[in-house]
């Protein structure tokens, strides 16, 4: 006999809650509350929507947007666990950098594309590098926390067994830290793909499903167009999430069940 897992309840639910807005969203339209001329009927959107999966130009742009959220979130990677881990384990750096990190925390990527736009001449470098900047914080500041949360105890056992430092680092803080590190990075993720739609709605360009939002804009249909856009945008955001979720539950499955026993 099968045995449910509590992930297909929470897709079921999921998949009932998107079928009932859709059937309120229609309803709404064909009785007259949501005027058809101002927002298209949510049948009209969705055939719209499956419509774009053949065409060739819109793929293209999606293409090109996961090659940035892609790009920019490997570098993030490769950039913020370091960093973390240096930050982590020294309290001297820390409280150096500190006032700088708090100064620049707060500062919206967005806010930054003119700046971005001035500095470099490639989209593809602009866009990777605000992704970057905005997914950055949560990666390093998980691999952070992650640290913090190592027991001291586990630490100083090996370390009596005569192990340095770097041995302590690999063999105890890096596996407790990693499920901290990866859920920065699931965070970081849906955080990379709004700032690489955003940069290519604001920032132009010629390539991306930003780009593809603004020039239907234009266009007859345009809120058919751009809502169809903006679905398979959430598509791909839960699509992502979904499979980083998977992911920490598989490899991570020991801490998922010691945190259920806390």
């Amino acid at each position: 006999m099968r045995t449910y897992h509590p992930l297909d309840s929470k897709l079921l639910c999921g998949a009932l809650g998107a079928a009932g807005l859709f059937c309120v969203l229609e309803a709404a339209g064909r009785t007259g509350l949501i005027d058809p001329a101002a927002f298209p009927l949510a049948s009209t959107v969705l055939g719209r929507a499956v419509a774009l999966l053949t065409d060739e130009a819109f793929l293209s742009d999606v293409a090109s947007t996961l090659g940035v959220w892609a790009s920019g979130l490997l570098i993030t990677f490769a950039v913020a666990v370091p960093a973390g881990f240096l930050l982590g384990t020294s309290s001297q750096v820390e409280r150096a950098l500190r006032p700088i990190l708090e100064f620049l925390r707060p500062i919206p990527s967005i806010a930054l594309i003119p700046l971005a736009l001035a500095v470099f001449s490639e989209r593809f470098d602009m866009k990777v590098t605000l992704v970057v900047y905005a997914a950055t914080w949560p990666v390093l500041i998980n691999t952070m926390y992650g640290l913090k949360d190592v027991d001291p105890l586990a630490k100083e056992t090996l370390r009596s067994f005569g192990f340095g430092r770097s041995a302590v680092l690999w063999r105890v803080s890096l596996p407790s830290t990693a499920p901290f590190i990866a859920t920065g990075v699931r965070l970081a993720s849906a955080i990379a793909l709004i700032v690489a739609i955003s940069t290519e709605l604001i920032g132009g360009g010629s390539d991306g499903i930003g780009s593809y939002v603004l020039e239907s804009s234009g266009s007859v249909d345009a809120v058919q167009y751009v809502t169809a856009a903006a679905i398979w945008a959430g598509v791909i955001g839960v699509l992502t999430n979904g499979l980083f979720v998977l992911v920490e539950r598989r490899v991570f499955r020991w801490h998922t069940a010691r945190t259920e026993v806390v």
